[in-house]
């Protein structure tokens, strides 16, 4: 993955914090995830402007013990991963009109 790899939610999602695990469910095929603590800190802070190792360092190394560089590892493979599902966009590049995910109605 890229130093500079960016991390943005994708638009086709609905999502919603419960209990300290993010819900999302997809506008694609309506499939439903759930993402632990640490994910859900990524998701919430994958903005698209900000650099992933810059999320990685600033929201997950400072809050948890962890090493910097398997943390920053572990997060490219989450992004990957929830990318091929369609809820997370990446790029190598800054997506500025990336904008916030739906909500889920209450």
């Amino acid at each position: 993955m890229s130093t500079n790899r960016y991390v943005a939610r994708a638009n086709n999602v609905a999502a919603r914090m419960i209990g300290g695990e993010m819900m999302i469910m997809s506008g694609a095929d309506s499939s439903l995830y759930s993402l632990n603590e640490t994910a859900s800190i990524l998701w919430q802070a994958a903005d698209g402007v900000t650099p992933l190792a810059q999320i990685v360092e600033k929201h997950i190394c400072g809050d948890y013990a962890v090493d910097p560089a398997m943390a920053l590892r572990d997060a490219e493979e989450l992004s990957e991963e929830l990318a091929r599902h369609g809820i997370l966009l990446l790029s190598d590049d800054p997506l500025p009109d990336s904008g916030p995910p739906s909500k889920a109605s209450p």
